[in-house]
């Protein structure tokens, strides 16, 4: 029993001498950061499968959610170009919360530097319901402007009517 007492003054005395008492704060920040992320991810990425059942979408073999739910930010709007879902993580690329857009047309984030070639081209493909991969200058909530490349997608239902538009987005 005496060795035991001796090795606990030991590791007492070792932790007494060691220079950080406590583990920094800015780790325990990280790690919230971090969780809340991944718990956004997973809202979202239920939310989308909820629209997907209730609207009756035929799965695209183009477009996968699992994967850029976590990396890019994903705009679903209806068939008139309403926006019905953001994921949550549009706040890192471009300030908007995914609250602050609903309701609007994604041309909320065009402006007066957006190329109207690109824009008219996006349109085009839009009403032929096809699918595009462009990069366009859009702006954030507080004015600046970024490069945004866009991976949109028109949804169609088990019937094949137009449902809905499905955009993966990640500033290029």
């Amino acid at each position: 029993m005496s060795n035991l007492k001796c090795y606990e003054e030991a590791i007492v005395k070792y932790h007494k001498d060691l220079r950080i008492k406590a583990v920094p704060i800015l780790s325990l920040d990280f790690h919230y950061q971090f969780v809340e992320e991944l718990k956004h991810s997973f809202t979202d990425l239920d939310n989308l499968k909820e629209m997907a059942l209730k609207n009756k979408w035929q799965r695209s073999v183009d477009w996968n959610i699992d994967s850029p739910i976590k990396e890019e930010v994903i705009i679903v709007t209806d068939a008139k170009l309403t926006i019905v879902f953001a994921s949550q993580n549009m706040i890192k690329m471009n300030g908007y919360s995914a609250k602050e857009v609903l309701g609007n047309n994604p041309k909320m984030f065009q402006g007066e530097l957006t190329d109207r070639i690109i824009s008219s081209e996006i349109n085009a493909a839009i009403q032929s319901q096809q699918a595009f991969e462009k990069t366009i200058i859009n702006y954030k909530k507080n004015g600046d402007v970024y490069a945004c490349l866009i991976k949109a997608y028109p949804v169609f239902n088990i019937k094949g009517q137009l449902s809905h538009y499905i955009a993966f987005e990640k500033a290029a």
